[in-house]
């Protein structure tokens, strides 16, 4: 038998119906969840679930999730144009893998100990951090947004990305280097790709759009434009950014 065909045929069976509310919230589900999460999510989203190349979990509400329902279908069916996939683990697993990411969001996470105000002038003046991200209505195109940071990234997480930003840069961040059959030579953010064609941002944050069928080389490093401030602001103005950045929730 073909190995896609036991996958094809359970996708393929009629969905149940799901309960409102987890069956199953014991301390050992808790513990058992808390296992096949760090086999199939830590990677991800973390140990502790503060985020990394996914969402930050540890939070009170989940802006996908808000009910157990709606996590336990996001766990089992994943969330289409996202690197979020689905999952084969049966209903009893999927119920404790929800009971322990629910638990997340009551563990306090790592607090922001630094000035939250103060962090919003480094952010503007010594970071110039809006050359390259938006915030809101201002700022720049070649990071990702920063706008709601705070709800999807803990202050850890934060920190770890201001010191050492090269650390995990997502694909759709990472630096691509391109040549034509034109000779052009052309370096950038890629934006989008798929079998035909590429859509990068130059360092300029001109947006180009480029069909595979016209280049001649094309690599994609595991880099990124943003420097490491470890060495550029001081402890206390580190501590600072990582509180603004942290109360960055995204509501204005």
């Amino acid at each position: 038998m073909l190995w896609w065909i036991p996958f094809l045929l359970f996708q393929l069976q009629p969905p149940l119906e799901i309960p409102e509310t987890n069956p199953h919230t014991t301390a050992a589900d808790v513990e058992m969840g808390k296992r096949l999460y760090m086999g199939r999510c830590g990677g991800c989203h973390g140990p502790s679930g503060d985020g990394g190349k996914g969402a930050n979990l540890a939070v009170p509400v989940l802006p996908r999730a808000s009910s157990e329902r709606s996590l336990y279908r996001i766990i089992r069916y994943g969330i289409p144009d996202t690197e979020m996939p689905g999952s084969l683990m049966d209903a009893h697993e999927l119920w404790q893998t929800v009971a322990f990411v629910r638990s997340l969001g009551q563990v306090p996470t790592t607090p922001a100990t630094g000035n939250a105000q103060a962090g919003a002038t480094v952010f503007r003046t010594k970071g110039a951090c809006l050359g390259c991200h938006a915030l809101g209505n201002e700022g720049g195109s070649i990071g990702p947004s920063l706008s709601g940071i705070g709800a999807r990234r803990g202050a850890a997480h934060l920190r770890a990305k201001i010191e050492d930003p090269a650390s995990d840069v997502p694909h759709p961040f990472r630096i691509v280097q391109l040549t034509t059959k034109a000779g052009k030579s052309i370096r950038g953010i890629r934006l989008n790709e798929d079998t035909y064609s590429i859509q990068i941002r130059d360092f300029n944050g001109n947006p180009q759009s480029f069909w595979k069928a016209d280049i001649t080389a094309m690599t994609s490093e595991k880099k990124t434009n943003m420097p490491s401030y470890r060495s550029q602001l001081s402890e206390t103005e580190l501590n600072d950014l990582v509180a603004f950045l942290a109360g960055e929730k995204g509501a204005r």
